[in-house]
């Protein structure tokens, strides 16, 4: 899970990381109550990079500035993420900047420390600068892994290590790291949570940003789904499977616009949610490519026929092997397209979905 900018300084902050004095608002009314000092940066709250040559962060001198910039920074959409919320801080006289991360590196196997005495926008093309300290984390970060980075950052970069372990993140980064004033500060904040360690965190934020409302509708209900620009539904039952679905789909130049992984299930109303959930996508046809082992076939085929005969649904094309295929092609024959072939269903779904 992604947190917003402005939750990340709320971690930094509780771990003694020093960031700029701020205040997230989502009404232009709320301007007026801001005690900070001008000149302020007003910055686009969004899960995605690039915001800041969108446009999304612009500085503001007096009041009148500060209304216009929330007026179009709360119009704006970037990489087709609507802008919902802003953080105002107080500007920071820089000095210098600099790039500072831990991730997760799981071709070693080990925690990695980023670290380059130039930060901002353009970091990715810097690579030359970047140095890379790898961490056992059984053993965790020591003295020797920070002699080689900078003084004036290795009580930030301990406590961002802190951070990245107790709080289960994947990444937590730092760009830019500034010297403003003398001081180390943390003028943004990049950090994504492991989904899976959430039920550790009840302090951390609960609704993922970046779930669409169908997707927390789906995972509310225990199942795995993923809405994509597309318009073909795909039902699968296993990640392996789902994924060689969407290849085989692309093979045909069908477009998966949503898939969902059905997971191993013997209960026909799971099956019945399931394509509750894929209809409401609106997909132009739905594709089901099942292996029926703990996901009987018959047992498929049953919650398909009851949610058919409730609802009006696409087209559905299917390929349903396994334990009872027979009983379930049999039952199946007068509601859905039944094809045997993984190639053949992936390219009559391409086709409809054309």
């Amino acid at each position: 899970m992604k947190l917003f900018e402005w939750q990340g300084k709320e971690l930094f902050s509780s771990y003694g990381i020093a960031v700029p004095k701020g205040k997230v608002i989502d009404k232009k009314e709320e301007l007026e109550k801001i005690d900070i000092p001008f000149p302020w940066v007003l910055k686009a709250q969004v899960l995605v990079g690039g915001r800041g040559k969108a446009g999304g962060i612009k500085i503001a001198n007096d009041m009148e500035e500060a209304r216009k910039a929330f007026d179009e920074i709360m119009a704006m959409e970037i990489k087709g993420e609507k802008v919902k919320k802003i953080l105002v801080e107080e500007k920071a006289e820089i000095e210098k900047e600099m790039y500072l991360s831990f991730f997760l590196d799981r071709s070693s196997r080990q925690f990695l420390m980023m670290f380059s005495s130039k930060g901002g926008v353009d970091i990715e093309s810097m690579k030359e600068n970047v140095k890379k300290i790898y961490i056992n984390p059984l053993i965790g970060l020591q003295q020797y892994h920070l002699r080689k980075i900078p003084k004036e950052v290795r009580q930030i970069a301990r406590s961002l290590y802190n951070l990245f372990v107790e709080k289960d993140c994947e990444l937590a980064e730092i760009n830019p790291l500034a010297i403003a004033g003398g001081e180390a500060l943390a003028l943004d904040s990049k950090i994504i949570i492991d989904d899976n360690a959430m039920y550790r965190h009840g302090e951390l934020p609960k609704e993922n940003a970046e779930l669409t409302p169908l997707e927390r509708e789906a995972r509310s209900k225990g199942i795995a789904f993923v809405q994509l620009d597309g318009n073909i539904g795909v039902i699968a039952n296993g990640a392996g499977l789902t994924m060689a679905t969407l290849d085989a789909l692309n093979e045909f130049n069908g477009k998966g616009g949503v898939f969902l992984d059905l997971g191993g299930t013997d209960d026909p109303e799971k099956v019945k949610q399931a394509l509750e959930i894929m209809v409401k996508a609106k997909p132009k046809v739905i594709l089901i490519n099942l292996f029926g082992g703990i996901t009987k076939c018959d047992t498929v085929a049953k919650g398909i026929i009851e949610f058919m005969q409730e609802n009006e649904t696409p087209p559905i094309v299917a390929r349903i092997k396994g334990v009872n295929e027979d009983v379930a092609r049999e039952m199946l024959k007068d509601y859905v397209i039944a094809v045997d072939s993984f190639q053949e269903v992936a390219k009559k779904a391409a086709e409809l979905g054309g």
